[in-house]
This record gives structure tokens, C-alpha cells and sequence, in this order.
């Protein structure tokens, strides 16, 4: 049960489970530790699976017909990801995912899930207040892309997600700012100076 403590104490901050629930929620998981730079879901695949990042840090992003990236998210350990609307609809994903450091998770199917939300109905309070906390940080983000200039941006990445800014490529930080690598960089430079 050692290796479920943090999924449960994630779980425990919003529904209070018996231990024979616990039980039955940990048996419908399926542990996986990832090496760095794996793809573990592509554009066009099955998306069928919903992970928790019990440590580590995945980025998901999609493609331009130019083959352009655009990062979407980055998430780190106790984050949940997935291509949500593929997953939830048992759809082929328009998103790849790949581990961007070595990473231990938890991967929960939509059979599975399924089944969760039937067997166990509090589950469905906690992946409401999982999606309304997404659809949030997603909404906040739209609003300062909009408002907000590059470089703010960039100040308020890295501010909000250090431990990120510092274990990711450049080319990934700025496909998901939505600026060029080239001006990503004069940014760092600007702000390296500034300090």
C-alpha cells in the first residue's frame, strides 16, 4: 500500500474512502515506471488510458500539419493527464504525450474508470472537482495569453512551475508560450540581466 500513499492522500484532500475502498479503487491501477523520452500516447492511437503522476513530469502537445509542436501542458508529480476529450469520448487522440523525465505512473483505464464511477459514486465528486480545477487553470491560461506579453508569460511560467522551467528544453518552453525559441531566448536574457 506504500507505493499508493500519495494517490490516496490526493484523493483523500476531496472524498473520504473506507479502506475496502481504497482497496478496490489501488486494484483497478496499473504501475508503470517510464523511461525519459518516452512517447506513451500518439496522435491517431487509442487513447484508453488516464495516468497519475506519482513522480516525474510528462508533456503533452500536438502537431501542425508542418510538424510544428505546440505544447499544451506540462505535468509533474500528483498531476493527472490525459487527452480528456479523447479519453472521455473513446476517441483516436489528437494529442501525444511523452515522458520528458524518468516517471512513475499510475494508469487507470476507462473500462476501469467506468466501472470506478459505478462502483463508487463519491468518485464522481472527485473527478468533477479534478475537471473544474483543470477547466480553470485551462481558462486562466487562455486569459493571459491574451492579455498578457511574452515576457510576462515567460515570468509567470517560471515563477508558477520551477521545478519545470528548469528540466525542460527551451523549444518546449517557448512552443508552449507560443513564441520562438530565438525569442525565448532574448527574454532569458532580458530577464537574467534584470535581476
Amino acid at each position: 500500500m506504500e507505493i499508493h500513499h500519495a494517490i490516496l492522500k490526493t484523493i483523500a484532500k476531496h472524498i473520504t474512502l473506507t479502506k475496502e475502498e481504497e482497496n478496490f479503487f489501488t486494484s483497478l491501477l496499473v504501475y508503470k515506471e517510464i523511461p525519459k523520452k518516452t512517447t506513451i500516447l500518439a496522435e491517431g492511437h487509442p487513447c484508453t488510458q488516464l495516468s497519475y503522476i506519482r513522480s516525474g513530469a510528462l508533456r503533452s502537445y500536438c502537431l501542425d500539419e508542418k510538424g510544428k509542436e505546440s505544447t499544451i501542458m506540462f505535468a509533474m508529480g500528483d498531476w493527472w493527464l490525459t487527452d480528456m476529450y479523447c479519453f472521455l469520448n473513446e476517441k483516436p487522440s489528437m494529442t501525444y504525450i511523452e515522458t520528458i523525465e524518468d516517471s512513475q505512473v499510475f494508469n487507470l483505464s476507462k473500462f476501469n474508470f467506468d466501472h470506478l464511477l459505478t462502483a463508487i459514486p463519491k468518485f464522481e465528486r472527485f473527478f468533477r472537482i479534478l475537471m473544474q480545477n483543470a477547466y480553470t487553470r485551462e481558462q486562466l491560461r487562455s486569459i493571459e495569453n491574451l492579455t498578457l506579453n511574452a515576457e510576462e508569460r515567460y515570468t509567470r511560467f517560471i515563477n508558477k512551475y520551477p521545478h519545470i522551467a528548469s528540466n525542460v528544453t527551451q523549444k518546449q518552453i517557448a512552443s508552449y508560450l507560443g513564441i520562438t525559441p530565438e525569442f525565448l531566448s532574448y527574454i532569458r536574457k532580458k530577464h537574467a540581466r534584470n535581476k
